[in-house]
């Protein structure tokens, strides 16, 4: 397949906040046709939040393109803040952002925790649902948070990464370190904070793409973005297992067989294992598998290809 490259740069023509309740407001904003095929861009993280690169995945002529910040990400208010903050909370605010816009229908696209999310919302509310486009899919599960949070993953493939995280946790304290660095992102001290959810931020960040970056290119990209809140988000919702009964989405995914789904999954994803893709699509045997030759990033030419073509061929059958 010919490499897809993204659309050009897109202005929103719509943006604000909107209040949803426990002193949170999301930022939201919209792009390309407002009679388009309405398409909710769900960042990953959690706690990532959305860039201007977010709007361009889909055609501006054919699509009215959403995308919106998470509880405590980006730049929704207030910043980094867990209080009433779960999956829960978060598939509320997709239901509400949806409603105050006046969309009835949607094409959800969302990638690693952005899938787990989309599946979330999708199963609990599925008569609003025009598509699914799922990438580096994460489900939640006891076994998936364990393995992430005990970096086994890293250790096996990445011994050097792994032991740079490492290197910041006393050793008595080795045996949990998520536990430790969630302890740091939390202090008093702001250099702490900054500290531990950098690190935090740079074991995932490092073993993102197919081809890895320079250490200067990765703290470039790290600092450009709400580092902070992705660390304490990521840590806080896997340490709680992302506030979901242990096998749920893939109990439940069946109810979702009317609607029209490709699933996108690098075959060396570091961060989310591919057997989690290859488990969904076999409760959801309908869906479109695509397994590529990437690694989890939505940057990666064959991820990146994929999104877009599977996106469009979607979006050209919704307006046949």
């Amino acid at each position: 397949m010919k490499k897809r490259g993204l659309f050009p740069a897109i202005e929103p023509y719509n943006f604000g906040y909107l209040p949803v309740g426990d002193g949170h407001e999301l930022y939201y904003e919209e792009c390309g046709n407002p009679k388009g095929i309405p398409v909710l861009y769900i960042h990953g993280g959690p706690g990532a939040g959305c860039d201007p690169g977010s709007r361009r995945f889909f055609d501006r002529e054919k699509c009215r393109i959403i995308i919106f910040d998470q509880r405590g990400c980006g730049r929704s208010k207030p910043y980094k803040s867990i209080r009433a903050n779960t999956t829960q909370h978060l598939v509320y605010d997709i239901h509400t952002l949806l409603k105050e816009l006046g969309i009835r229908l949607v094409l959800l696209f969302g990638g690693s925790w952005g899938s787990t999310l989309a599946l979330v919302y999708a199963i609990a509310y599925p008569e609003t649902l025009l598509g699914l486009v799922l990438r580096g899919i994460f489900l939640g599960s006891r076994g998936e948070c364990a393995d992430y949070l005990s970096g086994q993953m890293v250790h096996t493939r990445y011994p050097e990464i792994g032991e740079r995280f490492l290197d910041h946790v006393p050793i008595e304290a080795r045996s949990n370190p998520s536990d430790y660095y969630f302890e740091q992102m939390c202090s008093e001290d702001h250099e702490v904070r900054r500290k531990y959810s950098y690190e935090f931020v740079y074991y995932e960040a490092a073993r993102l793409n197919l081809v890895q970056k320079s250490e200067s290119a990765l703290r470039k990209e790290i600092l450009s973005e709400p580092y902070e809140a992705q660390a304490i988000m990521e840590v806080y919702y896997i340490r709680n297992s992302c506030f979901l009964e242990d096998g749920y989405i893939l109990k439940h995914a069946k109810e979702l067989s009317h609607v029209p789904t490709s699933i996108i999954h690098g075959r060396f994803d570091d961060v989310c294992p591919v057997q989690s893709a290859f488990a969904l699509h076999a409760a959801m045997p309908w869906a479109q598998l695509h397994i590529v030759t990437a690694g989890h990033a939505r940057s990666d030419p064959e991820i990146r290809t994929m999104l877009i073509t599977e996106t469009d061929r979607i979006v050209s059958e919704l307006l046949q």
